[in-house]
C-alpha cells in the first residue's frame, strides 16, 4: 500500500495580532500555514464561517482593547478551531492582560518574546496538520485496509485529499485519470458498494466535523462542502441516513460518523476490496455495459 510522502500544509490561519506581529508570524509559518492577517473580530468570524481555518491568532493587547464579548463569543461558537493568544510585548503580562483572555475563553498563551515560542507557535499550529479530519479518516483506514491493492488504496486517498475536494463520482474519475464508467463497472463486479456511496459518506464525515462547531449553519456547512443549497445538502442527508439536516447535526460528530462510514462500507468488505483493481489498465479486456439503473446512479 502506498501513502502521500509529500509535506502538506495546514489550512489558513486567521490573525487579530498588531501590525508589528504579521511579518513575524508570517515567517513563523513558512512551509507550515499561510495567514489571513484581519483587523476585527468580525472579519475572523467571517473568516470561520466561510473558509476552511485551522486556528486564530490573537494578540494578547487586542483582547485587553477589544469588545472582549464578541472575541468571547466567537471562541466559544468555534470550540473545534483553537485560538491562540500572541504574546510578544511586555507590557501585555498586567493582570488586566491575563483577566481578559480568560473571559475570553483564550486557554493557551504563546510567550514569543523568547526564540522559543516561535517553534512553540509552529509546533502547536502543526498538531494541527494531524487532526484534520481527512489525516484521522486515513490512519483508520490505513489499519482497516491493510493489503489492498495500490490503486483500490488510491481511491480512498482521492476520496479523503486534503487539496482535491472532489463532489461527483466525474470529478473523482478525473481526479484518479480513469473514465467514470471504468470506475463504476469495477466496483460493481466486484460486489462492492458503488463509488458514488463512498464518496457520499466521505462528504457526511467532513459534515459531521465542521457541525461540531456550533458557531457553524447548516448553511455554512453546505456552503464549505460545495452542496448547491442547504437544501441540497439536507436531501443529501435524507437519501443516506434517513434524517433531516438537523437530526443529522444532534446525532452525529465526526467521530461517530466515521465509525459509521467504517461499520457500513470498509469493515464488511474487506475481503472484497483487497481484490479490487478500480484503476488497474488491463490490455486487451472489455468492459460489459453497465446495467442501466448502475449506469445512471453516476450522474
Amino acid at each position: 500500500m502506498t501513502t502521500t510522502s509529500s509535506a502538506r500544509r495546514i489550512a489558513p490561519v486567521s490573525t487579530m495580532i498588531e501590525p508589528v506581529e504579521r511579518q513575524r508570524v508570517d515567517a513563523a509559518g513558512i512551509g507550515l500555514y499561510r495567514t489571513i492577517h484581519r483587523d476585527c473580530i468580525s472579519e475572523v468570524l467571517r473568516d470561520l464561517k466561510e473558509r476552511r481555518i485551522s486556528a486564530v491568532i490573537v494578540s494578547v493587547g487586542r483582547c485587553v482593547r477589544e469588545e472582549r464579548s464578541q472575541i468571547a463569543a466567537v471562541v466559544r461558537a468555534f470550540p473545534r478551531i483553537p485560538t491562540l493568544a500572541l504574546l510578544s510585548s511586555a507590557g501585555d503580562t498586567n493582570a488586566e492582560a491575563v483577566l481578559a483572555l480568560g473571559n475570553c475563553g483564550i486557554r493557551t498563551l504563546i510567550d514569543v518574546r523568547e526564540p522559543e515560542g516561535w517553534s512553540r507557535l509552529r509546533a502547536l499550529l502543526g498538531r494541527e496538520a494531524t487532526k484534520d479530519v481527512d489525516r484521522v479518516v486515513m490512519a483508520a483506514l490505513c489499519e482497516d485496509l491493510r493489503g489492498v491493492p495500490d490503486d483500490c488504496w488510491r481511491f480512498f486517498e482521492a476520496l479523503f485529499s486534503p487539496e482535491f475536494r472532489v463532489s461527483t463520482v466525474r470529478q473523482l474519475a478525473r481526479r484518479l485519470n480513469v473514465l467514470p464508467s471504468t470506475l463504476m463497472s469495477r466496483f460493481f463486479r466486484a460486489r462492492v458498494p458503488a463509488p458514488k456511496r463512498y464518496l457520499a459518506f466521505a462528504r457526511l464525515i467532513r459534515a459531521a466535523r465542521l457541525f461540531e462547531n456550533p458557531g457553524l449553519s447548516i448553511s455554512d456547512v453546505a456552503n464549505h462542502l460545495d452542496y448547491s443549497s442547504p437544501q441540497s445538502f439536507g436531501r443529501h442527508v435524507r437519501t443516506l441516513l434517513r434524517i433531516t439536516a438537523g437530526e443529522f447535526r444532534c446525532t452525529y460528530d465526526g467521530e461517530r460518523m466515521l465509525e459509521r462510514f467504517r461499520r457500513e462500507l470498509i469493515l464488511p468488505n474487506v475481503g472484497l476490496l483487497r481484490e479490487l483493481r478500480p484503476l488497474a489498465v488491463r490490455p486487451g479486456m472489455r468492459l460489459v455495459p453497465l446495467p442501466h439503473a448502475v449506469a445512471a446512479s453516476m450522474r
